[in-house]
């Protein structure tokens, strides 16, 4: 049947009128008449460009060696000043300029931009600790390039570790864009206003969640499924939640290790220094220190068995 087109003109029509209709009912779900926000795609090639410069000679630039690093590096962080700069005054104008018209707006987005260039030197320092502790607690690693070239873990640590440098500039939207890319990449949901000491290892990783209030230590271990998430949400007369940074995630001390699917929650919630928490525990009370939290080792019952085929075995499994 050949395309109508007098019926595409009509509805396309009509379809149109509805949805910019909606932009007014819902009028939170649009950003019309406004400064443009940070761009996702331009948030994205800054991580790229950062973990460039980060982890040189792993990324798209190969070949470096000490004749051409100073230029290779020179010209990223050109351009990460230049890039920093117009999104974080993206993200300050609309967060703070509207409100405050004389706020210089750019010229304290050049600044955070200076700010967080400059802590690239430490955030280094840190993120070496970090492949260290991949490297001694996976005993799959064959070197520490391997977890620098594959590691999800890694990878979420890294951005992370950026996101929060910005988070504590007061810098809004940015940050918590860049952990919702290695989300996505990765899997693994970290806060940028969490705060994780060095020597950080998340092995395999998958389905990690850290809460934006948890406090982690110094050579801290997690494997996959971990969430360290709220107990509860203060609400307002009305009842709606509250949105601020009230201590509401748990807080894991130096060398504490927690096994696969465990759930701690809760901003009381203390793990103290070199605890064990085992695998599926459900944890909302604090831990003393090197304490082991284990569930009992859960009953199976297996129905049938011998001459039957492995799929009619399982189908009896409880």
């Amino acid at each position: 049947m050949a395309t109508d087109l007098r019926l595409k003109e009509t509805e396309l029509q009509t379809i149109t009128e509805q949805l910019v209709e909606s932009y007014s009912d819902c009028g939170r779900m649009h950003h019309l008449g406004h400064e443009p926000l940070p761009g996702r795609d331009q948030v994205a090639a800054i991580l790229n460009d950062l973990h460039e410069v980060l982890y040189p000679g792993y990324g798209v630039r190969k070949n470096l060696h000490t004749g051409n690093i100073g230029y290779h590096v020179g010209n990223l962080i050109d351009r990460l000043h230049d890039q920093l700069t117009e999104q974080i005054h993206r993200a300050l104008r609309h967060d703070r300029c509207k409100s405050d018209p004389d706020f210089d707006c750019e010229g304290e987005a050049q600044q955070k931009a200076f700010a967080l260039l400059r802590r690239l030197t430490t955030v280094r320092k840190t993120l070496e600790s970090d492949v260290e502790a991949a490297f001694r607690g996976d005993p799959a690693a064959r070197s520490q390039h391997e977890i620098i070239f594959s590691y999800p873990g890694l990878d979420a640590i890294t951005t992370y570790r950026l996101a929060h440098e910005l988070f504590l500039l007061g810098v809004p939207y940015i940050p918590r864009i860049m952990t919702e890319i290695a989300h996505n990449k990765t899997g693994i949901d970290i806060h940028p206003g969490a705060t994780i000491g060095a020597g950080f290892f998340i092995d395999h990783g998958t389905g990690v969640v850290i809460g934006e209030t948890t406090e982690i230590g110094e050579n801290v271990k997690l494997y996959q499924g971990v969430t360290l998430g709220a107990l509860s949400f203060d609400r307002d007369d009305a009842g709606e939640l509250v949105h601020s940074s009230y201590k509401r995630h748990p807080t894991l001390r130096d060398n504490v290790i927690v096994y696969a699917n465990a759930t701690i929650l809760g901003g009381q919630t203390v793990v103290g220094e070199g605890a064990v928490i085992g695998s599926n525990v459900w944890l909302t009370k604090s831990v003393e220190p090197y304490a082991v939290v284990v569930l009992d080792n859960p009953q199976h019952k297996v129905k049938g068995g011998r001459g039957r085929t492995v799929h009619e075995a399982l189908m009896y499994q409880i």
